[in-house]
């Protein structure tokens, strides 16, 4: 078994990419295979300052950091009940 991920591994969970924008705010959606949904966000202070392309960017990797979060967890328990009798 592995003990790493990659970023394609993570970028792999994402089967839909979907994004809501609302003034200075870009909410980022992010579908797993699973049918879980993780989320991103950016905002910023001043409509005159907004780029949806950079508040894309941001809300993305923002909900991308999340994902490395749960395949992390989730990888750590397959290690852990592989290499342990973890149930007794």
């Amino acid at each position: 078994m592995k003990n790493k991920l990659t970023i394609d591994d993570v970028k792999g969970v994402i089967t839909q990419e979907e994004y809501v924008f609302k003034g200075t705010l870009t909410l980022c959606i992010l579908t797993l295979k699973n049918g879980f949904f993780v989320t991103g966000e950016s905002g910023c202070l001043d409509i005159n300052n907004y780029d949806q392309e950079i508040g894309k960017k941001i809300a993305f990797e923002r909900a991308l950091n999340k994902i490395w979060e749960l395949e992390g967890y989730l990888l750590k328990q397959r290690l852990f009940e592989s290499a342990t009798d973890w149930r007794q």
